[in-house]
């Protein structure tokens, strides 16, 4: 890693926190801190039980949260929905009740496909409540990407819309032999009839209000979350209903959520962030939660943080490089008091987009790290700690995590020194770990030497224990024996004022072995030339050395990203040497 990404620090002063963080003292907190007091402090112990619903939303019944807003729905048109906790506890019950009265029970797979309605929510959590797993897909897969999951999945139960049913499921009904039930949501939110299905409205109605939630256990399948692989088929990623202790936590030390805070996930369910951070953290803090229907633009943004006055903020990588696209002018007309703290999950965070938040919204951009697999923030800059911008932060209370490096006979061992690139490994034993790729146990056990989860992230640990992101290990390109992390080169490239996004690979080179190559797409203002290629090589030389530099970089209207917005580098690898693409069933339409 380039020194220069590491030359700034952010140094927080008691000035820079408006209300005191959870995370005070980092050092004290990880030495007092345990997943089973966190768990007692959920009732847990004096439970017995744990189902992530009752937690997150029955657990607040007889207090004052009953009464506090749990979620402000935003639709398309501007029109708001309330819903209390108290309202969203009557609301899952009655979903629950209506899967128990069509049979569905302990164990069975609901999936929900549907756009951020009330109606995706509310079937989360009375799923939980049934005992059932949740498995939920995003809405603009298409029918093969939807059919694969759901059948991979065994779906029992689909929960929709209307408009989204006659699209993309109507046609692939017979290749679904375990789909038993179709639940419809009408597309403007009331009944709807459509041979062979269910109109959910009309459920809902018939249904109590009260259940008897199920007393789930700790190990128990809460939900089923499909990550995609370089080659085959996406994994079904297996948590547990325990998770919701991690989930608790993290949001507590990574979010520094407090219970005035009202909250703002931008993450669709379809993606685990959109689950264990839209869905479930908030609710067991008891705070309130900003969910926007509408897709990505800058203005309605700006728009909602100032008029909703949130003051929490998670977003990604993608979406903080298009808000930059717009200039930081266009946030500064939009007056923010209430937020006081943006963090971002995805993939790496440009230093530039650290330094950008600064600028354009008086706050730094606190990245964090985690997967599919960990289920929860594993490694983040929290709100009380300085930030060096371009590292991943440090590991939460609860997370134990090394730099280390295969040995001959197998095994693996820590590194030991700063500053010596391995592979990210954590101790098991957090909460929300997965507990298994569904029908795919040799694929799991690969995923563990001894007591310790390897990531397939390469990084890097500095002297003050701060991770550094490389590269995932099949993306480090390896030229003239450097090892270069992709990461570093794209974000030297998108310091450049024309640099809207950078994508980098390794070419094979029969001297070398690889040599570096960039894709970029660029600002609006600029236009591709030779001229600007040779500044855009010039500029990297600079910053990065002649070693490190891409010796090509060509220009792309849009780099090929997942439907969450990672760059898929694999994908630009195998477009220019002409290689399968393998699964693309996570790339953005028309990428």
């Amino acid at each position: 890693m380039a020194m220069s990404m590491r030359a700034s620090i952010i140094h927080k002063t008691a000035s820079d926190l408006r209300v005191r963080p959870n995370l005070a003292d980092y050092e004290a907190e990880r030495a007092r801190f345990s997943w089973e007091a966190t768990g007692a402090e959920l009732g847990l112990r004096a439970r017995g039980w744990v189902n992530i619903a009752h937690l997150a939303v029955d657990r607040h019944l007889g207090t004052p949260v009953e009464d506090r807003v749990a979620f402000r729905f935003i639709a398309r048109d501007g029109r708001r929905r309330d819903v209390s906790y108290q309202a969203l506890a009557q609301a899952s019950n009655r979903f629950a009740n209506v899967l128990r009265n069509l049979g569905v029970g302990r164990g069975e797979r609901v999936f929900l496909l549907a756009s951020r309605i009330p109606e995706l929510y509310i079937a989360a959590l009375g799923a939980l409540k049934n005992g059932s797993v949740v498995a939920p897909l995003f809405p603009a897969f298409g029918p093969e990407p939807l059919r694969t999951r759901l059948a991979l999945g065994e779906a029992k139960v689909l929960v929709t819309t209307e408009s989204l049913y006659r699209r993309k499921v109507a046609g692939i009904l017979g290749e679904l032999p375990t789909l038993a039930h179709v639940l419809l949501v009408g597309d403007d939110g009331g009944s709807t009839a459509v041979s062979g299905t269910h109109d959910l409205a009309t459920l809902m109605q018939r249904s109590d209000v009260r259940f008897d939630v199920e007393r789930t256990g700790a190990d128990d399948m809460a939900l089923l979350h499909f990550t995609s692989g370089t080659t085959g088929t996406p994994k079904g990623a297996v948590h547990v209903h325990g998770a919701a202790v991690a989930h608790y936590a993290t949001a507590r030390y990574a979010l520094d959520l407090h219970a005035d805070d009202v909250f703002w996930c931008t993450a669709d369910p379809g993606w685990v962030t959109g689950t264990s951070y839209g869905i479930v953290a908030p609710l067991l803090h008891g705070v309130t939660s900003i969910v926007d229907e509408a897709d990505f633009d800058a203005e309605r943004w700006y728009a909602l943080l100032e008029e909703q006055r949130v003051s929490v903020w998670y977003t990604a990588p993608t979406a903080v490089r298009m808000l930059m696209k717009g200039g930081a002018a266009l946030a500064q007309t939009h007056r923010l008091p209430a937020l006081r703290f943006v963090a971002s999950v995805g993939e790496p965070l440009n230093p530039e987009a650290v330094w950008w938040g600064e600028e354009a919204l008086g706050l730094p951009i606190h990245d964090n790290w985690w997967q599919t697999e960990t289920g929860g923030i594993m490694i983040a800059n929290t709100p009380a700690m300085d930030i060096k911008p371009g590292s991943m932060g440090k590991p939460l209370p609860g997370i134990d995590a090394f730099v280390v490096a295969r040995r001959d006979d197998g095994t693996y061992e820590d590194v030991g020194k700063p500053g010596v690139q391995g592979e990210l490994a954590l101790r098991v034993g957090w909460p929300s770990m997965f507990r298994g790729y569904l029908n795919q146990d040799e694929r799991y056990r690969k995923c563990f030497s001894g007591d310790l989860y390897l990531t397939g992230d390469l990084v890097e640990r500095d002297a003050d224990g701060y991770f550094w992101f490389v590269g995932r290990a099949d993306d480090v390109i390896k030229s003239a024996g450097h090892l270069i992390g992709p990461f570093e080169v794209e974000s030297a490239l998108i310091e450049h004022p024309a640099v809207a996004e950078a994508g980098v690979i390794g070419k094979p080179d029969p001297v070398v072995g690889e040599t570096v190559k960039a894709f970029v797409s660029l600002k609006a203002g600029f236009v591709e030339s030779e001229d600007l290629r040779m500044q855009l090589l010039a500029h990297a030389r600079r910053r990065l050395g002649a070693a490190v530099a891409p010796k090509e970089i060509a220009f792309l209207a849009a780099l090929p990203r997942t439907r969450s917005g990672k760059i898929m580098r694999r994908l630009l690898k195998a477009r220019e040497m002409g290689l399968p693409e393998g699964d693309t069933s996570t790339l953005e339409a028309g990428a």
